[in-house]
């Protein structure tokens, strides 16, 4: 579980934090107030692009919490800024890089129970909360994110998305 999950969500928050300085940069040097940016939906139904990234972090830090049986740091939500929200992103990765194989050992045989919106609990083993819950959840909002910064003009593009990825030439 950790050798293939703990750096792939590490990598792809990497990838989105590089994307939020893309749109942090373009924010500047089209004279566009940030929060215009930061507070963006594609749709009036849609988070914004702080809510994307924060249920990103959350997707990661929370999940890797209830597989190893540990309690998850508490974030506000309150970010706002993109400063803010590299911070969270940062937080996030540091809190995962406190795992280790032990601390995920046997992991893909546990049930997990969590939240699924203000009312409902999914129980689900641990190998599939991992890769039909956890990464769905994270590309998701990963995207989304990116998708509301291209949709506003941000210059950028699939291998954004995909930074740190082990090509090989």
């Amino acid at each position: 579980m950790i050798a293939s999950s703990i750096s792939n969500f590490t990598r792809v928050l990497t990838a989105l934090s590089g994307i939020l300085d893309k749109g942090a940069a373009s924010a500047q040097a089209r004279k566009i107030d940030p929060l215009v940016f930061t507070r963006a939906r594609l749709s009036p139904d849609m988070f914004p692009l702080t809510r994307q990234v924060q249920i990103a972090c959350d997707t990661a830090k929370n999940g890797f919490s209830r597989l190893a049986g540990v309690d998850a740091p508490k974030f506000e939500d309150s970010e706002t800024t993109f400063e803010e929200l590299q911070a969270r992103i940062a937080k996030t990765v540091d809190f995962l890089n406190t795992f280790t194989a032990e601390s995920l050992h046997g992991s893909e045989d546990k049930i997990v129970a969590f939240p699924a919106g203000p009312e409902r609990t999914f129980k689900m083993k641990g190998d599939a909360y991992l890769n039909q819950w956890m990464l769905p959840n994270l590309y998701f909002h990963v995207v989304t994110a990116y998708d509301i910064l291209r949709h506003n003009g941000v210059d950028v593009g699939k291998t954004d998305f995909l930074k740190g990825a082990d090509m090989l030439p």
